[in-house]
């Protein structure tokens, strides 16, 4: 191969910076044509993504430069999608990690180092947004060498390569004073501190997929990097895995290798290179393609297991299939079955008698963003509250805690310690950042952050920034707290009429506006009182012949309180269900009706 191959993975902790980076490195290199449309974040190809401002899936990547050929993983940084740091780090030789010049080192950065230690990566550092007025350059270059050392780095890996810059403007410099210039110096970096894949051109050919997808022309698609060998359009090829007893033979049909956003077709991809193979049905996440005859796999990619879980149901409200289009149990199985296999951090599980299935992920965002995908592709269904996986080990149970890093004004500080107190939350530190901005770290309990990102906005006046990961299994920390109120619950079916809300607007706050339709069972607001009062949302007011029996009154009502989908799964408590359809979201009681109810609470 006349062609030398660097592995980067860029990560960093969510906003950090790391797609923003990417999109320069391909202007500075020459990636586009000039006159070329180019949109901001070009990796955040995903509908979602470019809602919600955050990377959901890892993406590959490639750049040219001075004939050498960089091989880029743009992974995500919000916690709850980890499980794609883990197995995209498998194609990586090396690792960047970016850094917030005011913010420092936060949870998800802590994650992804960990992980990129444990596989022996090389790591090199860039201290990013170096232009922002609160810049704080030498201190968050001291707090993440502390990081590197409470994380056990080994003595040369201490000594990391550090380099300044602004992603948005493009350029970077080893003088934190510098405020401008290219991105030259980061390329220099690369180049002289990520060292090329160590080459096994002649061996039995050994491919790993990392990363599924699909496509309706060529079927399933795999990314992975080859290991050893040479991989080539048409070869016959074994399927192997570590707990798989037998090795299907199949041929890969189309190979493809990344040059800019593009795959391009080929006809070989050689050792230390990623490749993308295409028309493979049996593939899946961490099966090695070997020489038929000669099984060599290699090891499994492991994850973290799934901290959260969720079942989903099928819809049976009254207005179960008036908007969906895919509403029954096979449907929203093969889907879910599906998801699965292109996301390793995702388990399924059956829910005993009946066509409940039980979804395992790594928190609400992960669960939200797959239940938002499902409903914009004609899906309807109903899921239950959000409970946290428990183990049970010799007879004491242990549950998932994180660790939460919260910004926040000074004078807010003081109530959002007292909130997680209430919820388990143990204190580890307080430090100001600046004037205006004081840094909380906590080590709480999973189940105390269900819900805890609204009250935290709450108690702050909306200015707290809320980050959180995974920290490990620790013993039961008690009881916590959940809702303190109960809810409005419509008793009947048709339009929420304005007369009947203005009537009862001195119950709680609404979820409804005049003209939605309810049904018996829906839940349409908050109560202010801690238990569900039944009540009509229909009544409208009775007419009269006799025009002095009454006088209109003017309706002035508060707006309703609508709720996200997140905010949908953090509200609901065990007896309450969210009704996901492709045009509404509803929550509701799992038994409608009112009497029934009574029955079961006095049954339990």
């Amino acid at each position: 191969m006349d062609q030398e191959i660097r592995n980067l993975a860029i990560v960093a902790h969510v906003d950090h910076g790391k797609t923003t980076l990417v999109d320069q490195m391909f202007a500075f290199a020459g990636t586009f044509r000039s006159s070329q449309l180019v949109p901001e974040r070009v990796l955040d190809s995903n509908a979602q993504e470019r809602e919600r401002g955050i990377t959901i899936l890892a993406k590959n990547t490639a750049i040219e430069f001075h004939g050498t050929r960089i091989n880029i993983v743009d992974t995500p940084g919000h916690a709850d999608f980890g499980g794609q740091v883990e197995r995209t780090l498998a194609m990586a030789d090396a690792v960047l990690l970016l850094v917030d010049a005011y913010e420092g080192p936060m949870p998800q950065t802590r994650f992804v180092l960990s992980k990129a230690f444990q596989r022996g990566l090389k790591v090199l550092v860039m201290i990013n947004k170096v232009d922002r007025p609160d810049q704080r350059c030498d201190e968050v270059l001291n707090e993440v060498f502390d990081l590197f050392v409470e994380l056990g780095a080994e003595d040369h890996q201490l000594e990391f390569p550090v380099i300044y810059g602004s992603g948005r403007d493009g350029w970077a410099s080893l003088d934190h004073e510098a405020r401008g210039g290219d991105l030259l110096p980061l390329y220099e970096l690369i180049l002289e501190h990520v060292h090329a894949p160590a080459l096994e051109l002649d061996g039995p050919v050994q491919f790993q997929a990392a990363t599924l997808d699909h496509d309706d022309f060529v079927g399933r698609i795999g990314v992975g990097r080859v290991t050893r060998g040479m991989l080539r359009k048409g070869a016959r090829v074994s399927l192997c895995h570590p707990k798989r007893t037998k090795q299907p033979t199949v041929v890969i049909k189309s190979l493809f290798r990344y040059e800019g956003l593009q795959r391009k077709a080929v006809n070989e991809v050689a050792a230390g290179d990623i490749a993308v193979v295409a028309g493979i049905d049996e593939l899946k996440i961490g099966d090695t393609l070997c020489p038929p005859g000669q099984p060599d796999p290699l090891p499994a990619i492991l994850v973290d297991e799934p901290t959260l879980s969720m079942v989903f149901q099928v819809n049976d409200s009254p207005f179960a299939g008036r908007e969906g289009t895919y509403v029954t149990g096979p449907h929203m199985r093969a889907r879910l079955e599906r998801a699965a296999l292109r996301d390793v951090a995702l388990e399924l599980a059956d829910e005993p008698g009946s066509e409940a299935v039980e979804v395992k992920g790594r928190g609400v965002m992960h669960l939200g963003v797959l239940i938002e995908e499902m409903r914009r592709e004609g899906y309807e269904f109903a899921v239950g509250k959000p409970h946290v996986i428990i183990h049970e080990e010799d007879g004491k149970r242990f549950e998932p805690y994180e660790r939460a890093s919260i910004e926040v004004p000074p004078e807010s500080a003081g109530r959002i310690i007292e909130y997680l107190g209430r919820r388990r939350g143990e204190m580890l530190s307080m430090e100001p950042l600046s004037a205006n901005q004081t840094k909380l770290e906590f080590s709480v309990p999973a189940r105390g952050l269900i819900g805890a990102r609204t009250a935290i906005l709450t108690l702050s006046q909306g200015e707290a920034i809320l980050a959180h990961v995974f920290e490990g299994w620790k013993p039961d920390g008690g009881r916590i707290p959940r809702r303190t109120t109960g809810v409005l619950v419509a008793d009947r079916t048709g339009p929420a009429v304005a007369y009947a809300l203005n009537s009862l607007s001195d119950r709680g706050e609404f979820f409804v506006a005049p003209g939605d339709q309810v049904y018996e069972g829906m839940i349409v607001g908050a109560n202010n009182k801690d238990t569900d009062l039944p009540l009509n949302a229909c009544r409208t007011k009775k007419l009269s012949n006799m025009r002095a029996a009454g006088r209109d009154e003017n309706v002035n009502l508060a707006p309703p309180r609508r709720m996200s989908l997140e905010e949908m799964l953090e509200y609901v408590e065990d007896d309450e269900l969210v009704e996901v359809t492709p045009k509404t979201l509803r929550l509701r009681k799992r038994v409608l009706q009112a009497d029934r109810r009574k029955r079961v609470a006095r049954a339990r």
